[in-house]
């Protein structure tokens, strides 16, 4: 099989999904490269010394998604998704839409490079919704 074939992109689609669903820490780390870079501004909202929305290496960014799962679990409570995503093979990406069958939800855009199998960089694009529920957080983490 070759190092990023569609059904190792496919696993990344549909795992991901899954784990962040049901707050499985594990399972997500299980996703990420041992030198990956996640890129978004939930770590100025969650870590405000911070002074760039990027962090090195999975230790770190294990660290960002257990307090992300506890700060941020009403509007990750469960997210939705078309089932329909972007990849060329290396790079996945997909919407978490604002407006989904049921409501509104935390808006997002997911877009991960994949080498062997797993995420080496991940970047997180974060809606007007989203915005929103990272300054409460931030609010939170800051009281």
């Amino acid at each position: 099989m070759p190092a990023n074939s569609d059904a190792r992109i496919r696993h990344i689609y549909d795992r991901w999904h899954e784990t962040i669903n049901s707050h499985d820490l594990d399972g997500v780390m299980a996703l990420y490269a041992e030198h990956a870079v996640l890129e978004t501004p939930a770590i100025l909202a969650m870590y405000p010394d911070k002074e760039e929305g990027i962090l090195r290496g999975r230790g770190a960014i294990e660290q960002l998604f257990a307090i992300n799962f506890e700060v941020l679990a009403r509007e990750f409570r469960r997210l939705y998704r078309s089932g329909l995503f972007l990849s060329n093979g290396e790079l996945p990406s997909w919407e978490y839409p604002r407006k989904t069958p049921t409501g509104d939800q935390v808006d997002l855009v997911e877009s991960m490079d994949i080498e062997n199998g797993l995420i080496v960089y991940h970047r997180v694009y974060w809606g007007w919704r989203g915005f929103k529920a990272l300054k409460a957080a931030q609010a939170k983490r800051c009281a």
